[in-house]
């Protein structure tokens, strides 16, 4: 589990995995950067990663429930269990298709490699904005997934950014992200004595 840097650092941690395997497709520099697509066009190469929605995991939103005893004091520390969706956008000359060539090979990337790996984790971690962050050393990996959005839902998305031109984009979801409670659970009161109760039966033949 993680505290509340993780959804950042994922950001962070996603734009780098991104970034360090354009190769060999794109001979040229491309610039990633994590944030909402511009609503001026970029003329350079360029790859935009925004977090657009954040929705609970509906596989895992209920694990730490109960957290808290009759009387109020906490049992177990809570933890939030998240799902990040992201909006990837190419931009880029349009007589030599940079933008299909660099969502191609977002694309490839995220399909090779679906769970960001560690090292790309570590550098994360290495941006002053996230000082203080544990993602990269808890136990949990997180996993990017394709979305399939019909036209209605790119165009509500689209629709959100406000003045912003349509690029080619792909949409993907990242889980799991656990971020967890900083109050520290009561310890659980000792047993002072263990009592075995034995109760004869009888099985009728």
């Amino acid at each position: 589990m993680s505290n509340a840097l993780a959804i950042a650092h994922v950001t962070e941690a996603l734009a780098l995995h991104i970034a360090s395997h354009l190769q060999p497709e794109l001979d040229e520099g491309v610039k990633v950067e994590p944030g909402r697509p511009p609503a001026q066009v970029p003329t350079d190469p360029t790859i935009t990663v925004f977090l657009y929605q954040i929705t609970p995991n509906t596989a895992r939103r209920n694990d730490d429930l109960p957290t808290r005893a009759s009387d109020g004091t906490l049992v177990r520390r809570a933890a939030a269990a998240l799902d990040l969706h992201y909006l990837i956008s190419a931009y880029g000359e349009e007589r030599t298709l940079v933008g299909q060539r660099l969502i191609g090979s977002v694309v490839r990337t995220l399909h090779e490699m679906p769970v960001l790996p560690q090292d790309v984790l570590d550098q994360a971690a290495d941006r002053p904005h996230l000082t203080g962050s544990d993602l990269a050393a808890t136990a949990q990996r997180v996993r990017l997934t394709p979305t399939v959005m019909d036209i209605d839902e790119t165009s509500k998305l689209w629709g959100m950014l406000h003045q912003t031109p349509y690029a080619l984009s792909v949409v993907y979801q990242a889980a799991l992200v656990l971020i967890e409670g900083r109050e520290t659970p009561v310890p659980a009161k000792p047993v002072e004595r263990h009592a075995v109760r034995v109760v004869p039966s009888r099985t009728e033949s």
